[in-house]
Formats: structure tokens, sequence, C-alpha cells
């Protein structure tokens, strides 16, 4: 296995369980959606695209531009969301996850671009 199996398989992990428990409306993400100020459908919808990109970086093993495309999109909603708890305030605690993520996603690309 390599690196970027390795950190793709990771991401997509992270992706798909934080995706489902939004799509899901557990209860603890439907708090932390309106903490945001986010409604329960607006965070599910979140989640479905999270969903999507697990997805497509799972498929980014077999056609490595789609995995391209899915973390190019992780970034963004990555981004959006570093940008919300800051805007919120919020504390480091609150923010490690997104920031954790990015840098996986950050990662997958640097390994995906990386010469075989």
């Amino acid at each position: 296995m390599t690196a970027l199996s390795i950190v793709a398989a990771l991401l997509a992990a992270v992706l798909a369980v934080l995706g489902l428990a939004k799509v899901l409306a557990v209860p603890r993400f439907r708090e932390l959606a309106s903490d945001l100020g986010f409604t329960t459908t607006d965070y599910r919808r979140i989640g479905a695209l999270e969903l999507a990109a697990a997805a497509g970086l799972a498929v980014g093993s077999l056609v490595p531009v789609i995995g391209g495309l899915a973390a190019a999109g992780v970034l963004l909603l990555l981004g959006g969301a570093v940008a919300m708890h800051v805007r919120n305030g919020d504390s480091p605690k609150k923010l490690a996850p997104a920031a954790v993520a990015a840098a996986l996603t950050i990662a997958y690309l640097l390994l995906l671009g990386a010469p075989r």
C-alpha cells in the first residue's frame, strides 16, 4: 500500500463518517449546524457533498483526475468550514477537525502530483 492510497483511504473514511452524520442529522451535528448558523437541511447538503467527495477519493485510486477534482472540492468545503468557525469565534478545538482534514487533503494532492 502506497502513501497515496493510505492518505486517500484515511481522508475518504473521515469524510464518509462526517458526511453520513450530517446527512442523518445526528443530534450533535444538528447542534453544530445551529451553532454555525446553518439549518439542518443546509448541513445535510454539506454532508452529501462530503459523501460525494469520499466516493471521488475512492474512485481516484483508479482514475486519478477524479481523485484530484474531489480533493479540490474538499479544500473548498474545508475553507468554508474554517471561515465559519473563525467567524463564529470558535475555539481551536472546534476548528481542529477542519484543519486536520485540510492538511490531509493537501497531503493527498501533493502525493497525487508526486512522480511515481
